[in-house]
């Protein structure tokens, strides 16, 4: 059975020209517009537009659709706002990617009192990037930048990623021996120690290794838990060491219930960025989101 909405979308494409226009027209992504599209063609059996770098242009058979479909859906998009329970403005909803924890520490506590609706994805930054890029996002936090030419990096805070421990653990030996320099004494008390991984991507922990000592770290982590926030919970009830950036742990560090064990030789540092669209119809929600981490990390 046709969607209705296969309609609504084949009319937002005709009218706007384009498919970016007919989600900014529709509030949907670009690749919703696209399947709502492709499903339309496959039920009718022919083309509806020939594609062209800039533009959509109707084929023959799609003027002839569009001109038997218009006073209808005319009809009913005028009594779905006549009967519409409410006269209030749509609320607008963004699309955000960014890491759990990071989430957690800055906008999560927002969440309800924000005058607009939220969806949070959490996942992969290279993902996040190509989401970004096809509409399905429409704001990342990410220290990564990819080659799209329609996405803008806005910079806005560096973390460190630093060596923290449990305010319990004993640091005096491994204290000593960075005053003295001596590599192969802080290698060998480093790996007596408790050690706090996380089930995800390591990668913290082996660029402060490799950038210190020159190679991958040849010891597994004691325990692997869901995240960072809980590496974090279990370095404050007791002893225990991990990698982690100097910003999720400024809560705990601010109350002394961890401590920065070292910075390492050479501190490492990631440039985080708000990366958007160059063109978006959500400034005012995406500014609004932009203050939150400012006001939070800033």
């Amino acid at each position: 059975m046709v969607n209705l909405e296969w309609f609504r979308t084949f009319k937002a494409i005709y009218e706007t020209g384009t498919l970016t226009g007919a989600a900014e027209a529709l509030y949907i992504s670009q690749p919703g517009v696209s399947l709502h599209l492709s499903s339309l063609e496959a039920y009718v059996g022919y083309k509806l537009f020939d594609r062209t770098s800039r533009r959509m242009i109707s084929t023959e058979r799609g003027k002839v659709l569009y001109n038997y479909i218009l006073e209808s859906l005319t009809k009913l998009e005028e009594a779905e706002r006549h009967f519409h329970k409410s006269v209030e403005k749509d609320i607008p909803t963004i699309s955000i990617g960014m890491c759990f924890e990071t989430f957690q520490f800055t906008l999560e506590s927002y969440l309800p009192t924000l005058p607009f609706n939220v969806i949070i994805k959490f996942g992969e930054y290279p993902q996040m990037l190509n989401d970004l890029d096809s509409g399905i996002l429409d704001l990342i936090i990410t220290p990564q930048k990819g080659d799209y030419k329609g996405l803008f990096y806005e910079p806005f805070f560096k973390e460190k990623i630093v060596l923290v421990c449990g305010a319990k653990t004993a640091t005096e030996a491994f204290e000593s021996l960075t005053k003295a320099k001596d590599t192969n004494g802080q290698l060998d008390w480093l790996k007596q120690q408790t050690w706090y991984g996380t089930t995800g991507d390591m990668e913290h922990q082996r660029r402060f290794w490799h950038n210190n000592f020159g190679k991958r770290p040849d010891f597994k982590p004691n325990y692997i838990v869901p995240n960072l926030c809980s590496i974090l919970r279990c370095l404050s009830a007791g002893n225990g060491i991990a990698v982690m950036p100097d910003f999720l742990s400024k809560r705990e560090l601010d109350q002394g219930s961890i401590k920065v064990l070292w910075e390492g030789n050479d501190p490492i540092e990631n440039t985080l960025y708000f990366g958007t669209r160059k063109k978006t119809i959500y400034e005012e929600q995406i500014k609004t989101i932009k203050e939150i981490f400012l006001k939070e990390m800033v």
